[in-house]
């Protein structure tokens, strides 16, 4: 039987310290949350492996979903700077991993998923493992969440192509987005700041991550 305190412990010290990782209430929120927890029964023995891991096949209406590696995710949590005033929007729950985490260091969490199965299972492994200041909403992730904004930190749990206006525009002023755009190894982590109605970006690191669905650029047409 895997022993996953053990293997959480191994995960923060092998994976996230060692990845500039130095905020302590960031690594305590990792060394906290049971990954397995936020994964199907046939994965949860993976839970700790340095690697993005599946936690929805692909259909033909969908991309597969998966859950991010673990030293990405806390560079990219990292770079958030959430405090316990902060109203978060996650786009992207999956099973609610990432949504899990930035509970413990927010004032609340909204997280906003488009596949009703993924957004079940983190609404129930919320009220299972007591994360009761993070809520799920079914809704197209490219939209976000407007009813419940405006949002100090929202953060996309996956890779992008482009930030759409509608997101930007539910952060608060003052507020950030941090997002991984682009894809591949070319993809970069990004800030994303909202300052007197103007939205500025700056990169800070490479990121190779998953894409998440919903966020490719629209085609332009060339006459």
């Amino acid at each position: 039987m895997m022993n996953f305190e053990t293997a959480r412990i191994k995960m923060v010290e092998n994976q996230i310290r060692t990845t500039d990782v130095t905020s302590h209430p960031v690594i305590s929120a990792f060394l906290s949350v049971p990954r397995e927890a936020f994964l199907p029964p046939e994965m949860k023995a993976l839970a700790y492996i340095d690697e993005d891991i599946p936690v929805k096949a692909a259909t033909p209406e969908s991309p597969a979903r998966y859950m991010m590696e673990p030293s990405p995710l806390a560079k990219l949590v990292q770079l958030m700077d959430v405090d316990k005033e902060d109203v978060v929007l996650v786009v992207g729950a999956g099973e609610g991993y990432a949504s899990a985490i930035l509970s413990l260091l927010a004032g609340s969490v909204v997280a906003v998923e488009s596949d009703a199965d993924l957004a079940e299972a983190a609404s129930q492994n919320f009220l299972e493992l007591g994360y009761d200041n993070a809520a799920v909403v079914t809704g197209p992730l490219e939209e976000g969440c407007p009813s419940e904004a405006p949002y100090d930190v929202i953060f996309i749990n996956g890779a992008v192509e482009y930030v759409p206006e509608a997101i930007l525009e539910q952060l608060r002023e003052g507020g950030r987005l941090v997002c991984v755009e682009g894809f591949g190894h070319a993809a970069r982590a990004k800030v994303f700041r909202r300052e007197d109605d103007i939205f500025s970006d700056t990169a800070f690191f490479n990121a190779a991550v998953k894409p998440l669905p919903g966020f490719v650029r629209p085609k332009e047409f060339v006459f």
